[in-house]
């Protein structure tokens, strides 16, 4: 490894470690609600079925899952970062649930493989990450098949952060000929190829052209959780430049209100600001086939992102979601997530400041 490679991976790694830190913080949560609490799901005072017998398994990517919900992409790239990745691991194998990656390109690029995680997660899906930006560069895709063959990926993410890029210091604003870049990583790559944002949002016409390019499904991946534009303006001299954009983006219940009403037919994932199963309940009546957690996740398997990680208050978190996924079909007299679709209830109107 050149001394320039070797002190861009020494930066990448404080900035990643610096991430988590900042992640398990006060200060990454958005100032804008996600919107959950908006739905209302009708109560069903007469339910005809058995809370011990609600069934809420699904499949993802092929594989058979305990719930449709799985561990949302938090990090990678160091050793602390590695750490956690391989407690993630053992978690979503041990909940029976998929687990998505944080970006694998520190990794890559500094020659570290996460291929222990598929050791560790062998039953589930595992769905790999890469940014963009990364993927429109020359080497993208062939950086996105090492993403996929070091983990053994079921899937990879393809990861949209514009705000993100363009707060971080680091970041990159050359956002080009990304589009065609998904496209080509459908066609090129042989597993499935998903799209995310990270905390902004993916409007209706960003998801049509997503979905015209082939992606197996979009993660809406709305305002209201983790805020990666806080994160990363914690991170300048100059912050106040980006104040106004601090809470810039889509609401997770609007944005998938309205890409599921533009993409009928096409496959969405729920993600921003999902606290509790409750909210999974909610996201899936909204349209959505899976729903993600990375937030609450993270706080419960290292409280400050800095200690070692506690993997059975995270699986606490997971099984206490399940728990609250069943009962809210039981309420609502669903007896699985078929019957669930068709349940009554109402979204009100987001209230204008």
């Amino acid at each position: 490894m050149t001394d320039d490679a070797k002190e861009h991976d020494v930066k990448a790694g404080t900035r990643k470690d610096a991430h988590l830190a900042l992640a398990a913080s006060d200060l990454a949560q958005s100032g804008v609600d996600a919107g959950f609490d908006r739905v209302r799901l009708d109560h069903c005072a007469l339910p005809e079925c058995d809370l011990a017998a609600i069934d809420i398994t699904t499949t993802c990517l092929g594989r058979s899952v305990s719930a449709p919900l799985f561990i949302g992409a938090m990090t990678g790239g160091t050793a602390h970062a590695d750490a956690i990745n391989l407690a993630l691991a053992e978690i979503a194998e041990a909940a029976g649930i998929a687990l998505a990656v944080g970006s694998q390109r520190a990794s890559l690029e500094a020659g570290r493989s996460q291929a222990a995680m598929r050791d560790k997660a062998s039953s589930v899906p595992l769905i790999g990450n890469l940014g963009g930006v990364q993927l429109a560069m020359p080497g993208g895709i062939d950086l996105a098949k090492r993403a996929v063959d070091d983990l053994r990926a079921d899937a990879i993410f393809i990861h949209l952060n514009p705000l993100q890029e363009a707060v971080q210091p680091e970041g990159q604003t050359d956002w080009r000929h990304v589009l065609a870049a998904i496209g080509m990583a459908v066609r090129e790559l042989e597993v499935p190829v998903m799209v995310k944002e990270v905390g902004a949002g993916i409007g209706p016409d960003v998801a049509r052209r997503l979905f015209d390019a082939g992606v197996h499904a979009v993660d809406i991946a709305g305002l209201g959780g983790t805020n990666w534009t806080r994160i990363e303006a914690a991170r300048r001299d100059d912050a106040a430049l980006f104040d106004p954009f601090l809470d810039w983006g889509l609401p997770t219940v609007e944005a998938l209100q309205a890409v599921r009403a533009a993409c009928p037919n096409g496959r969405l994932v729920a993600s921003g600001g999902i606290r509790h199963g409750l909210d999974v309940a909610k996201a899936l009546w909204l349209g959505a086939a899976l729903a993600s957690m990375a937030g609450p996740v993270l706080r419960a398997l290292t409280t400050d992102g800095v200690q070692v990680p506690d993997p059975a208050a995270a699986m606490d978190v997971i099984e206490r979601c399940k728990g609250q996924l069943r009962l809210a079909l039981f309420l609502t007299g669903a007896p699985d997530l078929a019957g669930f679709a068709g349940v009554a209830g109402q979204v009100a109107p987001r209230r204008q400041r």
